[in-house]
């Protein structure tokens, strides 16, 4: 959920709580470089380490991060608290005040994202229902696009289709591929969001079909994408029944790699986010790529 959209602030309390930045206990101020020192560290077997460029680097990580489009962090006072902080001086605020004060922030701007993803989705498929080629599934939830005709066996309910999919939010982001897995994917299409579910019902083998999906039938506000995004799928079904057919792809994938499949529950999905926010960071950047309709 929105804690993902602020993983690099969960990783940056972590390696500040760690000493890990400086080398040194947390509350211990740090004692001036010398110049071999601020120049390179010896690590035996692989060779030097450049502290200064390092440095300059993981800055650099931070501050390319710091705004996001969920919230606005102050740089100058961002810098300060770092440099402060590094120095031993008492903070602004206890740690239960940031920590109160982080919610609220995050909660605050969840709120919002919600609400802007939620109108926007709503006056996209308003619109897109007027595009020629257009059907709708569902009137302003659901629609589709077929991209290119099939002419083998038919998706029906109950079946585990083999597919080839692409998934991107209105803006063109790609937020999961089955390329990404190691190609076609199975899909028991009773473990899907409803909007994949019935939206890829009826496709024939061979066909390629483009899916609009409205939050109220995909993750809405819980999950791991953003709050009510709006999601676009290309599928390619490759066989309308892949039940007993083993996938080298299936075999090797990690769940969080096929958003399109729930997860045992929403706690379940937040709690594996969690563990794994720090390894994740902020995720791709955004790619402003056109999804033709």
């Amino acid at each position: 959920m929105l804690r993902k959209n602020f993983a690099l602030l969960a990783s940056m309390s972590l390696i500040c709580t760690s000493g890990i930045v400086l080398g040194q206990n947390a509350t211990t101020a740090p004692a001036p470089a010398t110049t071999t020192q601020a120049a390179s560290v010896k690590k035996d077997g692989e060779g030097e380490i450049d502290v200064k460029k390092l440095s300059e680097a993981f800055g650099h990580f931070i501050g390319r991060n710091l705004k996001t489009p969920s919230m606005q962090l102050d740089l100058e006072s961002t810098i300060k608290g770092m440099r402060e902080g590094a120095e031993g001086k008492p903070a602004p605020m206890s740690d239960q005040e940031y920590e109160m004060m982080m919610l609220k922030a995050q909660e605050k701007a969840f709120a919002k994202i919600s609400e802007e993803n939620l109108k926007a989705a709503n006056e996209f498929l308003k619109q897109n229902a007027k595009t020629e080629g257009v059907i709708s599934i569902e009137p302003d939830k659901l629609q589709y696009k077929i991209l290119k005709e099939g002419n083998g066996a038919v998706v029906q309910e109950g079946s585990v289709p083999l597919i080839q999919y692409k998934g991107t939010y209105l803006d063109g982001t790609v937020f999961g591929n089955s390329e990404e897995v190691g190609g076609p994917i199975k899909i028991p299409l009773n473990q899907t969001i409803p909007g994949f579910s019935k939206g890829i019902l009826g496709m024939k083998e061979g066909e390629k079909r483009r899916l609009y999906v409205h939050p109220d039938k995909g993750y809405g506000t819980t999950g791991h994408l953003p709050p009510n995004s709006m999601l676009i799928f290309d599928v390619e079904v490759i066989k309308a029944d892949a039940k007993d057919q083993d996938t080298a792809a299936n075999n090797d994938q990690d769940d969080d790699m096929i958003p399109i499949a729930l997860g045992e529950d929403d706690e379940d999905l937040d709690s594996e986010s969690d563990q794994n926010d720090s390894d994740i960071g902020m995720g791709k950047s955004l790619k402003k790529e056109e999804v033709a309709n």
